[in-house]
């Protein structure tokens, strides 16, 4: 009987074609696989193969998300017989060329798309679509191994992390130094001000400054 699955996201769809198991009639899981494809939104070109073509696409695509997630490098299998899928950052860090070399048509040039960073991720979520799909390929598996410590770049020295910190506490114990040897400014009571004598009202109601006697008035 023949079966197809298909996993399919905005800008990317995998479909698998083939048969079930000939020997079980009620058997409804995909068990050999005929045809396999690959095609992208906005990408006219498409990616067609067998098995051999589906187990290097599920490797590179597991082996590079993962060296883009983690931000480290590592190479990858290479002389690999038969199809081979390979992906590869490009300079501006915004696209990532798959490259898929065909065992059929080994004469010719490779097949190479270049994905956007959406379209390499939807392709991440339809592999992983087809991995947890128990209909599809029951014998299939992938071995996922973490990155080697040989691939890590070397931590930084203890030293050159301290540092900054160092520096920091230099820098606040310097200016606690300055303001402690700065003088310590004068503060002056504010002088209270003289207050102004009443004046003196003469009998002729002429007004007198302070201390002036009244002046008898004229006969």
């Amino acid at each position: 009987m023949n079966i197809r699955r298909q996993y399919s996201l905005p800008n990317c769809t995998l479909v698998l074609e083939g048969l079930s198991d000939m020997n079980n009639p009620l058997d409804n899981n995909l068990s050999i696989v005929v045809n396999v494809e690959c095609y992208f939104a906005t990408i006219n070109q498409k990616l067609e193969g067998g098995r051999a073509f589906l187990e290097s696409l599920v490797k590179a695509v597991n082996a590079y998300a993962q060296e883009c997630l983690s931000g480290v490098h590592h190479p990858r299998e290479s002389g690999q017989e038969g199809d081979r899928v390979e992906l590869t950052p490009l300079d501006n860090g915004f696209l990532h060329r798959l490259t898929w070399y065909s065992a059929a048509e080994p004469q010719t040039e490779p097949v190479s798309l270049d994905l956007t960073t959406v379209q390499f991720f939807d392709l991440v979520e339809a592999v992983d679509q087809f991995i947890a799909d128990s209909q599809a390929l029951p014998d299939f598996s992938i071995k996922l191994q973490p990155v080697s410590r040989r691939y890590r770049q070397p931590d930084e020295p203890v030293v050159q992390r301290a540092i900054p910190a160092t520096m920091g506490l230099v820098g606040i114990a310097i200016a606690t130094l300055m303001v402690y040897f700065l003088p310590i400014p004068e503060v002056k009571k504010p002088e209270p001000k003289p207050q102004a004598s009443p004046t003196q009202t003469a009998p002729t109601g002429q007004t007198l400054p302070p201390g002036a006697a009244p002046q008898p008035p004229n006969p």
